[in-house]
């Protein structure tokens, strides 16, 4: 007898998903958006409050420490209370921390503020990466993974544009205001149009199961189930950490969390840092924040092609080539002279960083079944976030350091070697 799974890897995809997806990747726009806010902003606090980059560094990485907490704790609370309530709960949580942000009146309130919007950006991510993923099809869930993380970067990237032409003018508080009510706007959407993800409610069957299931199957033109399977031991059992090292998964767990901190450290050591760096080498302010905006252009187009390219040739492959193309251009950065070249070659770096590390998301989608899949895709983002944390600060050292934007690539180079062997290493075939 067909499975809900043969049913929905069969059949041509619906408005039902496609909604989902939309509204998944409206979600990490706010989340892109609200991430980098503070990067744009971050020469014009330091020149405001006379801090130093190293200074800024601290702020930068309470934020990243929230995203990791918000990833690891927050977000595997949405394979108990699924998936929609979760993303409503980090609306809430970004909006309000964005928001108050520019109320900010010292750097400890700064941080403060930054480390609260991370819990919501952190559970956030997970929770649209796991719902997108249990409404693609089999033949195209890298695809939806790709499309649903490109919002993060296209959120980023308009951020960016419109911090160049409101921070020079307004400061950077005013642009605190608009993402925290552009999120917060996008509550009653989540709400009143959103669906659970159907895969949890078949396995975890909260009340009500049945009726809400049936109802999301007629939306996408499938018949009513008569009732619900047996629930499993593993749905049964309260998620945790724990989960992820049982069934066999250890060892694919342990390397999937290696690469995603190397990952996470060069790409954030980037993203954070690049308009500053950019500005160091003689760009203009507005260049400076331009250069952060190609670097999340370019980001765009390689988590569309990534995931595209991963069901063709599988995720292991792909990732490993995007992330060797990402140390080439790094390597090759001390030897790139002119304006556009510079940012051109910025842009390129963003596809290739953000690309690779679009796949890993996949991996873990892949690799862990419904009952902990927002558990484990959490808790991998949190190990990520942990490299990620590190890597502003080693930045600001750098930077106060007097190091050239050239050699500072050339050590985040080494993260992205790390990561290709990890997952080089992961033995499953869903990566092949």
């Amino acid at each position: 007898m067909a499975t809900v799974r043969d049913l929905i890897d069969n059949s041509a995809i619906t408005l039902t998903q496609i909604g989902v997806l939309i509204i998944c990747v409206l979600m990490n726009m706010l989340d892109g958006m609200d991430v980098m806010v503070i990067s744009y902003s971050g020469p014009t606090i330091q020149s405001e409050w006379g801090i130093d980059s190293q200074t800024l560094g601290i702020v930068f990485s309470l934020a990243l420490l929230g995203m990791a907490l918000g990833a690891a704790f927050l977000s595997s609370k949405a394979d108990v209370m699924g998936r929609r309530n979760m993303i409503i709960i980090c609306i809430l949580v970004m909006g309000g921390g964005v928001l108050l942000t520019s109320q900010a009146e010292n750097l400890w309130q700064l941080g403060l503020l930054r480390f609260i919007s991370g819990l919501g950006i952190g559970a956030m991510l997970a929770s649209t990466v796991t719902l997108a993923s249990e409404y693609a099809p089999d033949r195209q869930r890298n695809l939806f993974v790709g499309i649903v993380l490109a919002g993060y970067p296209v959120g980023a990237t308009l951020s960016g544009l419109v911090a160049a032409e409101v921070i020079p003018v307004y400061g950077w508080r005013t642009m605190f205001i608009g993402a925290g009510v552009a999120t917060l706007i996008t509550l009653p959407l989540a709400i009143f149009l959103l669906v659970e993800s159907w895969d949890w409610l078949l396995k975890k069957q909260p009340p009500n199961a049945l009726d809400r299931l049936n109802l999301i199957l007629r939306k996408m033109g499938h018949a009513d189930l008569a009732g619900l399977p047996e629930m499993t031991h593993e749905a049964k059992t309260k998620p945790g950490v724990g989960s992820l090292f049982r069934h066999g998964r250890a060892d694919s767990t342990y390397k999937l969390w290696i690469a995603f901190f190397m990952g996470f450290a060069t790409l954030y050591f980037l993203t954070t840092w690049i308009p500053n760096l950019a500005r160091n080498t003689g760009l203009s302010l507005e260049l400076a924040i331009y250069a952060g905006t190609v670097f999340n252009l370019g980001a765009i187009f390689g988590n569309v092609l990534q995931g595209y390219i991963s069901q063709i040739i599988g995720l292991r492959k792909a990732i490993i080539a995007f992330y060797v193309i990402t140390g080439i251009l790094m390597i090759a950065f001390g030897y790139i002279s002119g304006n556009w070249l510079i940012l051109i070659t910025f842009g390129l770096i963003g596809f290739g960083s953000q690309g690779g590390l679009i796949g890993l998301y996949a991996v873990g989608a892949r690799l862990y079944p419904t009952e902990v899949r927002n558990t484990g895709i959490g808790w991998a983002i949190g190990a990520g976030r942990t490299g990620a944390i590190i890597s502003p600060t080693i930045g600001g050292t750098l930077v106060n350091a007097g190091l050239s934007l050239a050699s500072s690539f050339l050590i985040f180079v080494a993260p992205l070697a790390l990561a290709c062997v990890a997952i080089s290493l992961i033995r499953t075939e869903e990566i092949d």
